[in-house]
């Protein structure tokens, strides 16, 4: 059982799959926490792609095969996670013409098995990088009607039938027989657009109102809608949504402690970065997607991290503009108090930084 992603870029010469993915397969996990922990130049992995060695996680083995223009050679790079890797040059020859395959053989069991589902890497897809500018394509098997042709030698005899008894009737019509059949199909996933990366003139409310509802899960429009644009010594985008009513675990001990989804250039990191808004703001709903942290992140990276304070303080004050604009519309103002009334004491009791 094999899971194949392929795509049809610049490709990996030999000594690039050595340098991209030999080195952590050769040193192991625990040598590259020591380096990660000792400062070292760990940003090979946000290079190749966002966690690829968490294929073991999935896989026993990974094969990946690799053509460059830059070699005459197709490669292939093979290993089993047990702190080495072989590279040889492809018996097959250059199939790939130019780009990478990456295989993996699944392990044993049904929580393996689940990722050779259609439905299932679709959601995977669409959760972590339903925004990306290049398309992603999933091949899959769909049964179609084909029509049965009738052979010559049957057509033949029944013209010359026909025209013993003196009578050919070009007009009549054959009822046409089918049969099902199993094609190959590519479908495009990702097919919804960034909404936060065009600019706002060009945006009207009714693509917010669909945005928000396809991205929040919501059936109501949003109550009011920031379009946050940071340039300069920080770089990101943000589109943060006052929702028209609370949630019903809004103040459950369970709930996460904010509804902002972390994108960086377009891929899905997380959901519940909770150093990216305060926990009395955890009502907003929104995407936020920066350019200049790292692909390769983590919660431990995150702590500290200079720049997501930078953005944190950018957000709370684009949340406390859109309170401001709300209060001068009294019908909208009384419906957000009174659904958000509770989050703005507990906002003014913690962050002394914004109480007025």
């Amino acid at each position: 059982r094999t899971l194949t992603i392929r795509d049809t870029g610049i490709g990996m010469t030999r000594s690039d799959l050595i340098q991209n993915l030999g080195t952590i397969a050769h040193s192991g996990t625990r040598g590259f926490m020591e380096a990660l922990k000792a400062g070292s130049d760990v940003s090979m992995i946000g290079q190749f792609g966002v966690g690829f060695y968490a294929a073991f996680l999935v896989a026993d083995r990974v094969t990946v095969i690799s053509k460059s223009n830059d070699d005459n050679d197709q490669w292939v790079w093979e290993s089993q996670a047990g702190g080495s890797f072989t590279i040889t040059k492809d018996p097959n020859g250059n199939t790939l013409k130019r780009g990478t395959a990456i295989v993996l053989h699944l392990k044993e069991g049904e929580n393996f098995e689940k990722f050779l589902k259609v439905d299932v890497l679709k959601n995977l897809v669409k959760k972590h990088s339903n925004f990306i500018a290049h398309k992603i394509q999933i091949q899959k098997i769909v049964e179609k009607d084909e029509e049965i042709e009738e052979s010559d030698e049957k057509d033949s005899d029944s013209k010359a039938e026909t025209e013993d008894e003196g009578v050919v009737d070009e007009t009549e019509e054959k009822e046409k027989k089918t049969k099902k059949v199993k094609v190959e199909e590519w479908e495009h996933i990702n097919t919804q657009e960034p909404l936060w990366l065009k600019p706002k003139s060009e945006i009207k409310q009714e693509e917010y109102n669909e945005f928000y509802k396809s991205f929040g899960n919501a059936w109501e429009d949003p109550l009011e809608v920031a379009h946050l644009r940071v340039e300069g010594g920080l770089d990101f985008r943000a589109l943060l949504f006052i929702p028209a009513s609370p949630p019903m675990n809004l103040f459950s001990a369970e709930k996460k402690r904010n509804n902002l989804k972390l994108y960086v250039r377009r891929v899905f990191i997380m959901d519940d970065c909770e150093d990216l808004c305060p926990e009395w703001l955890g009502f907003i709903k929104g995407v936020v997607d920066s350019e200049d942290l790292p692909l390769n992140l983590s919660r431990e990276t995150l702590q500290h991290n200079k720049v997501l304070e930078l953005m944190r303080r950018n957000i709370v004050r684009k949340c406390l503009s859109m309170f401001k604009s709300l209060s001068e519309d009294s019908t909208k103002y009384n419906k957000f108090y009174k659904a958000f009334s509770k989050n703005l004491k507990l906002g003014v009791h913690e962050d002394s930084a914004n109480r007025k």
